[in-house]
């Protein structure tokens, strides 16, 4: 059985960005966008951790981590915010946060200080085999050990290229915006960032190149299509 975390956040693309990459790596998710909602919905869900964005409508984040310190002492909270002055990052540890992610932020940054935090409060994420491993055209991602078996060899990836494979799987026949890639893996869709992305996505290609059933299409300005 996966880990629960309950994800209360107001921003529709965000939250669709990162509880997409949380539930890609094991997860089960419950997002939230009203302050007023989440502790029923932590007394309905019962979440291994939460994570809460400060700014929410009617019920700020520093105020619903009291109120779940209340009822579970242990309770791992993670805050995100934009918030970004060294007292509002005192402001969330001393109101009951375990730690606090400055947005923008990577979902490679969030899943290693999730880990960290369950580890520490003595919860060991399950992940489901059906979520780490993926079949596509007659290639193979395990996301867990980071490796591509294509019919040439077995090969090791970067965080970011497993990452960047897993969703163009997941979108196969469909477009992957650039955009929505960039903010999940990289946490943001600067210039860098960018041609970072495209020195990934020039690597996988060439490690695709002799599977004549796997395509991957560039649509300029837009992201990129996989058709499998």
């Amino acid at each position: 059985m996966s880990l629960k975390v309950l994800y209360a956040e107001d921003e529709p693309f965000l939250s669709r960005i990162v509880s997409d990459g949380l539930k890609s790596s094991g997860y089960t998710v419950q997002v939230i966008d009203d302050g007023n909602l989440v502790m029923d919905a932590y007394h309905s869900l019962a979440p291994d951790i939460c994570i809460l964005d400060i700014m929410l409508p009617s019920k700020d984040g520093y105020m619903l981590a009291q109120e779940l310190r209340k009822v579970q002492k242990d309770l791992p909270i993670i805050f995100l915010s934009a918030k970004v002055l060294t007292e509002d990052v005192v402001k969330g540890f001393k109101m009951g946060g375990n730690d606090y992610l400055k947005k923008p932020f990577s979902m490679e940054e969030l899943l290693v200080r999730m880990e960290a935090l369950l580890q520490r409060f003595g919860a060991e994420a399950e992940v489901a085999e059906s979520n780490t491993v993926y079949t596509f055209g007659h290639c193979q991602l395990d996301t867990v050990h980071q490796k591509l078996r294509t019919s040439t060899g077995e090969y090791s990836l970067s965080f970011k290229e497993s990452a960047l494979l897993e969703m163009m799987i997941l979108r196969k026949n469909d477009v992957l915006e650039r955009d929505e890639a960039l903010l999940k893996i990289w946490g943001d869709n600067n210039y860098y960032n960018t041609r970072s992305m495209d020195v990934f996505m020039t690597h996988l290609r060439k490690l695709l190149k002799d599977e004549p059933d796997i395509q991957i299409m560039n649509l300029r300005s837009i992201g990129y299509k996989m058709i499998c």
